[in-house]
């Protein structure tokens, strides 16, 4: 049966934060707050609440946190992801009935008029929280509703209504069963920390030897990690590291032909060794570059290559492939271009 919009007399407007209306997740990393406002208001002079539901993706169970009013209908929560994953989050508001009636019964008392009416009230509103509470606290609020309509002096009474532990007690049974939740289901992505910040160190592993003019390996390049830690860096970034095309090389200085002994530029990919599957032998092995990742990771850093798609015309690809020359041009670089074409791009680097 369709639920009775005309009850729900709370508004929620302005979720923020929020990216496209909701169509895209927002972004934080662990251990980030996450702060969530609204607007949240009704008609009335009623007093309204409203709460935070969030959880993991796909759980069942919604945690719940109440929202602090800071003024002019808006409210605001946060909670702090531990995990990384997607969130979902969302807003509830309802008339709070027992704020609204503790808010009367102080002025009425205040301005000495006879509350006995409003004890008898408040001591229904007590009945009704201790249905809900089940029989973790019902005996508690039905005690105090028991209280509320004992006939003596209503000082005491007026106390004990408005006291913390009541108040505390009610709220955590309030009444939403005519509660608005925001029509919509946010979602928030929790990324690693490394997702908020970090640090890259970039260098070429075969400019690594100690002696000038020797090709540098991996094994090389893991005597430099400890000092690239020091320095306060968590990712080194490395060009790529597959075999390089001999056709069209590239010399020293960015220059269109190479002399005899010039390694070429790494991100002409694809050579009699391999292609993008490959390890360049000049730097090692494969289990050279495992070794070198595990030791990278030892002193806390992570190591990230360079996707590059080019092709070199030696590359496996366009010799199993040639029709990739004339089908897809972009994914073998120069192929197609004689040296006098050739587009400047990355210099070599030397050693």
């Amino acid at each position: 049966m369709r639920e009775l919009e005309g009850k729900k007399r709370v508004v929620i407007e302005h979720i923020s934060p929020q990216i496209g209306s909701g169509r895209f997740p927002v972004k934080r990393a662990i251990g980030e707050k996450l702060t969530i406002s609204a607007d949240v208001f009704s008609d009335g002079h009623d007093e309204v609440k409203a709460m935070l539901l969030y959880r993991p993706l796909h759980a069942e169970k919604w945690e719940q946190l109440p929202m602090t009013s800071l003024g002019n209908d808006h409210w605001e929560a946060w909670f702090t992801p531990e995990a990384t994953g997607k969130y979902e989050y969302t807003v509830l508001g309802w008339v709070d009935h027992f704020t609204t009636w503790q808010k009367g019964l102080r002025k009425k008392f205040d301005a000495g008029q006879d509350i006995r009416v409003e004890l008898m009230i408040g001591a229904q509103l007590l009945r009704e929280a201790a249905d809900r509470a089940g029989d973790q606290n019902r005996n508690q609020l039905q005690h105090w509703a028991g209280q509320l309509k004992d006939p003596q002096e209503a000082s005491p009474l007026v106390s004990l209504a408005l006291s913390t532990d009541v108040t505390n007690l009610m709220n955590q049974y309030a009444d939403h069963s005519s509660a608005t939740q925001y029509h919509k289901v946010l979602v928030v992505e929790v990324e690693r920390k490394k997702a908020l910040f970090s640090s890259w160190y970039e260098f070429f592993p075969r400019s690594t030897a100690q002696e000038p003019g020797i090709h540098g390996t991996f094994k090389d390049s893991e005597r430099i990690l400890p000092r690239i830690a020091r320095m306060g860096f968590d990712i080194v970034y490395l060009p790529p590291i597959h075999p390089i095309g001999r056709s069209f090389r590239k010399g020293r200085n960015n220059s269109v032909t190479s002399q005899p002994g010039e390694p070429g530029s790494p991100w002409a990919i694809g050579a009699s060794e391999g292609g993008h599957k490959a390890i360049n032998p000049d730097l090692g092995t494969m289990e050279d570059f495992i070794d070198f990742v595990r030791k990278a990771n030892e002193t806390g850093i992570e190591v990230a290559i360079d996707i590059a798609l080019q092709c070199a015309p030696d590359h496996p690809y366009v010799k199993e492939s040639p029709a990739m020359v004339q089908v897809a041009p972009r994914w073998y670089g120069a192929v197609r271009r004689k040296p006098s074409q050739e587009i400047p791009g990355r210099a070599a680097h030397q050693f």
